[in-house]
């Protein structure tokens, strides 16, 4: 006997409109693509003034350790402070400070931001770095020798 066939099963195409519903409309990308720029700007913000801050905390650090180290030369030599930003081996060979720091923004061959401005003298010193987000404890004229740009400082002077 004679089996009887049935035609296969034909795959039905799809009308053209439904070809166009499986993506995303230049509506929809462009939106999804604002809100990412969105967000991209608002987290660059926040890390660049989060670096700023850390900036100006490396800065106050160092000034107080600046003046620390002042203060015991200050002991160990007769009642003097060092004259110079790189003499600070106290007169009875005890080295205060090793190396006198560099602002944080700097590059390596000390081009990009203020440096830390010192007055030295054998009597009286006064030590101070700019800040970036004008939160410091002094103006430009805190120091009578210490006279640059505008803006906040945090400065650091003799204690005796």
């Amino acid at each position: 006997m004679n089996k009887l066939r049935l035609p296969r099963r034909l795959n039905i195409i799809a009308p053209r409109n439904d070809v166009f519903k499986r993506g995303f409309t230049l509506f929809e990308l462009l939106v999804s693509i604002s809100i990412i720029a969105i967000l991209t700007a608002i987290a660059t913000m926040s890390f660049s003034g989060a670096q700023k801050k850390a900036r100006d905390s490396r800065r106050v650090s160092d000034m107080n350790s600046l003046q620390k180290a002042a203060e015991q030369y200050y002991a160990f030599s007769s009642y003097v402070y060092p004259t110079t930003a790189s003499s600070w081996t106290a007169t009875n060979g005890q080295m205060v400070l090793e190396v006198f720091p560099k602002d944080p923004k700097l590059d390596s061959l000390g081009v990009g931001w203020t440096a830390y401005f010192p007055t030295l003298a054998a009597g009286s010193y006064c030590i101070c770095a700019a800040l970036e987000n004008n939160t410091g404890n002094s103006t430009n004229n805190t120091c009578s020798a210490f006279v640059v740009g505008t803006g906040a400082f945090y400065c650091v002077k003799n204690q005796q």
